[in-house]
């Protein structure tokens, strides 16, 4: 009876201790909820292991089998998961504030490496870069003289000296497509 008592105290400790990382995770969640970009996790659980204590029984034809006699030695914390969905827009009224709809991130240059962010607060530092709040460069492309971007080259600081402006530009053709409803009166 004491190793029974011991393996259901093991049992009890292991759900304590992965209960305890969950709160542990949940805390986080809640203590960023107004952070900028901040993507909240979840715990993942799963059975630590599982011991037989009585066989199971093959069929026979007066009876049916039984399955064997299993008990649970406890649960451990499998991971975290990240939740990558999308999160609200909300309107700052700054122009410089970005956000990205679906997929994809910002690619932010730091002195040692690029890092990846969904957090959009960008503000002008005095060369006209992009800058986060904790000094990565905006990484993107720049179009050229005729408005084509070119992706296959690397990406570099994204630049917008003060003053520089754009003269505008006249449209000079239109492309202009549709379909007739053929049941709609004419």
């Amino acid at each position: 009876k004491e190793q029974l008592m011991l393996r259901s105290m093991f049992t009890a400790v292991t759900g304590l201790r992965s209960h305890q990382v969950m709160m542990d995770v949940t805390g986080n969640n809640i203590a960023n909820v107004n952070t900028v970009g901040f993507k909240s996790s979840a715990t993942v659980f799963q059975d630590l292991l599982t011991q037989t204590i009585a066989g199971a029984s093959a069929l026979n034809p007066n009876e049916g089998g039984i399955y064997p006699a299993m008990v649970g030695l406890g649960v451990r914390v499998a991971g975290t998961s990240r939740s990558m969905s999308q999160g609200a827009t909300q309107m700052t009224n700054k122009n410089t504030d970005i956000s990205i709809q679906g997929d994809g991130f910002f690619i932010l240059r730091t002195e040692n490496s690029n890092m990846y962010a969904r957090a959009g607060s960008f503000n002008f530092d005095a060369l006209g870069r992009l800058v986060s709040p904790d000094g990565g460069i905006l990484q993107g492309w720049i179009a050229d003289a005729h408005g084509q971007i070119q992706l296959n080259q690397a990406p570099g600081d994204l630049r917008m000296p003060l003053g520089q402006s754009i003269p505008p530009l006249a449209t000079s053709t239109v492309n202009l497509q549709g379909n007739l409803d053929a049941a709609s009166p004419t």
